[in-house]
């Protein structure tokens, strides 16, 4: 029993540096470019933002203001999620 809590503990503390890497993170900002060709939203801090596939960009225009969930990826960041500031 205390060589299988062992393992699982171990494994626990090898993964645990690599869950922080991969935290959400989010962004508050006007919309100074959308681009459905490349399927990026770049925000008036000049930082683009990838979105998935299957992203709506219905309403998404320049002077919106939105907040922007997103996790780097590769140096990428990509939306998880996106909410218009009413």
């Amino acid at each position: 029993m205390r060589t299988a809590i062992s393992a699982v503990l171990a494994v626990f503390f090898l993964l645990a540096p690599v869950s922080a890497w991969a935290q959400s993170a989010d962004a508050t900002g006007k919309i100074a470019e959308v681009s459905t060709a490349d399927q990026t939203i770049k925000l008036n801090d000049g930082k683009t933002y990838q979105a998935p596939a299957e992203f709506n960009f219905e309403g998404l225009d320049q002077n919106v203001e939105v907040v922007i969930f997103y996790t780097v990826v590769d140096g990428k960041r990509m939306i998880n999620d996106l909410e218009l500031v009413q």
